[in-house]
């Protein structure tokens, strides 16, 4: 969907923990409005990989600010649907994904000036489009004038579950108990973190998601979506 000038843009946030199913819901959502799908989740990896990449800790505020000021990154979609993350240039999709990422990039995430230089990149991503936006705190702090707030959740059995199946699909072996405790690891990180914790918005319509399908989830969300739009 593109908009003449002068138009405002519509924004959908999509906020939750790891395992929720965020993005794979916001990646169909936006398929299906004609939007642009912002995974922001993905530019934290990024700086993540890189900050393990060039050997600055993961706990280096200073270095890993930097680092993300300068870091050029681009989440291009193809004709097929699919979107790559591109970091300098260099197509980073599969890398970001791998269990030592998953490990340290709430770590990294958890950096005020880390989530100060990358929420300026989200924000001029989104500036001026349609987007659907996922993360955790697109609501509260990167699109704060959303027209449409949702928050997924999900057990931490269902979390666990279905991040082993996706470690396992990517070709990473992954033992269940562990992977349950490092979300939960994830989650008291990601609450308790000084800039911009994660939690629900006033506004955002919370979904549990444990016993749904994607098509539930979606068609439940397009409602929601369809009501505030009919309001304004």
């Amino acid at each position: 969907m593109t908009h003449k000038k002068g138009m405002s843009s519509i924004q959908i946030a999509i906020d939750g923990p790891a395992g929720s199913g965020k993005s794979t819901i916001a990646k169909i959502l936006a398929d299906h409005l004609g939007f642009i799908y912002i995974d922001t989740g993905a530019m934290y990896r990024a700086v993540t990989l890189l900050s393990g990449e060039t050997g600055i800790p993961y706990d280096d505020e200073e270095k890993l600010t930097s680092l993300a000021a300068q870091a050029h990154l681009q989440l291009v979609r193809s004709t097929d649907g699919k979107q790559t993350v591109l970091c300098n240039g260099r197509d980073v999709t599969a890398e970001i994904r791998s269990p030592v990422v998953n490990k340290n990039v709430s770590l990294v995430a958890s950096l005020a000036g880390v989530r100060k230089e990358l929420v300026k990149k989200q924000q001029e991503l989104a500036a001026d489009q349609d987007v659907v936006m996922d993360g955790r705190d697109i609501g509260a702090v990167v699109l704060p004038k959303a027209q449409c707030k949702i928050y997924l959740t999900a057990s931490i059995e269902e979390r666990a579950r279905r991040r082993r199946l996706e470690l396992s699909e990517k070709g990473y072996q992954a033992d269940y108990e562990t992977i349950r405790q490092e979300l939960q690891e994830r989650d008291w990180l990601d609450q308790h973190r000084a800039a911009d914790p994660l939690y629900p918005s006033p506004e955002a319509v919370i979904i549990d998601t444990t016993d749904m399908n994607h098509r539930e989830v979606v068609e439940e969300i397009l409602q929601i979506y369809r009501r505030k739009k009919d309001k304004t």
